[in-house]
């Protein structure tokens, strides 16, 4: 049974397509910088987010990590929302490692930051205070699309406060599609962006960190320091490199899966389904006084694999077809009809 795994879009397998251009990639250490695969990844990436250049990393949380010690100091201070994968999600690493202040907000329905509640956390030049350094966003944020006009004003709201500003860009493929426009017309007026390519875009591994080439060079030193140095890595660049030339434009197609999902879900009564106009790739849904374990185990015997939660996130991404789609919203309202079933007895 082919299992349907809408717990994140990080899960895809590599195609055949993509393994063999992987095998046939050309190789050499990358920590010498000779390594011709990783730098033909960096300089394609760097062209597409419109930096100078850009820089290799194990993984996402590496290279938003190595963003934040390239920009601040010890005792400085970054703003990031409340569930940001940079303050929440990735360890702690900037304070750990780097004795980076974080300071939380919450994100707005849109998965915007309040520029006026930013403008309000930022320290004065006390000695009391951390200096408050990095303003960081995410797009996409809990697979929201960020308006682009809302972009270009908090790059400006950035320079107005002598901020440094960066953009964790995961999905940032995802939010180009989403708003018709290209990925470097998202990135424009930051100073850095992270790149995922294992999500959506379904390379196996790797991010990259884009931003100006005196930048990427401290960046570099960094990325050694925290052991993310690979060697004859030009096999997984070029699956890298296979995913930003052949999975691009496909991701409408996961984010018409995740909208027929929303829509197939909703006519389940039990269930309150969120998919907003500026979603892309996932659908959250509320289960109310289900048992999320209950709900999950059933799925999983149907084939169907997802986070026990009261609010679910269930991801779609190029494993996924639209069958499948169908095949998981009859096997939620399945689960409902057993239930509605077994109580009625």
């Amino acid at each position: 049974m082919k299992l349907i795994d809408l717990r994140s879009d990080t899960v895809t397998k590599p195609s055949p397509e993509m393994l063999r251009f992987m095998i046939n990639a050309p190789l050499g250490d990358d920590v010498y910088g000779e390594d011709p695969t990783v730098n033909e990844l960096e300089v394609f990436c760097a062209s597409l987010i419109g930096t100078e250049s850009a820089l290799y990393c194990p993984s996402g949380t590496q290279s938003n990590l190595i963003a934040l010690l390239t920009h601040c100091e010890r005792g400085e201070e970054y703003i990031a929302g409340q569930t940001a994968h940079t303050y929440l999600c990735e360890g702690g690493g900037g304070a750990v490692v780097g004795g980076i202040q974080p300071q939380p907000l919450n994100f707005e329905s849109d998965g915007t930051l309040d520029l006026n509640k930013v403008k309000s956390l930022i320290k004065p030049d006390n000695d009391h205070f951390a200096r408050t350094k990095l303003l960081c966003l995410e797009n996409t944020q809990s697979g929201k699309a960020l308006p682009l006009d809302y972009l270009a004003n908090a790059c400006l709201f950035a320079k107005k406060h002598n901020l440094k500003i960066h953009l964790d860009g995961a999905r940032i493929f995802n939010a180009a599609i989403k708003c018709n426009t290209t990925a470097q017309q998202i990135a424009q007026g930051f100073d850095s962006v992270s790149v995922c390519l294992s999500k959506g875009l379904g390379a196996p591994v790797g991010s990259l960190l884009c931003s100006n080439a005196s930048f990427i060079k401290r960046a570099r030193r960094w990325r050694k320091m925290l052991g993310g140095g690979m060697r004859q890595a030009g096999m997984l660049a070029a699956a890298g490199i296979y995913a930003l030339k052949n999975n691009f434009q496909r991701l409408k197609t996961d984010h018409d899966n995740a909208r027929l999902l929303s829509q197939k879900l909703s006519e389940i009564d039990a269930l309150k389904v969120d998919y907003p106009e500026n979603q892309t790739n996932m659908v959250f849904v509320e289960i109310g006084a289900t048992d999320p374990f209950k709900l999950s185990a059933f799925l999983k015997e149907n084939g169907i694999l997802i986070h026990e939660s009261k609010i679910l996130r269930l991801v779609t991404h190029l494993d996924l077809n639209q069958e499948d789609i169908l095949k998981t919203a009859e096997g939620f309202k399945k689960y409902y009809r057993s239930t509605t079933k077994n109580s009625l007895q």
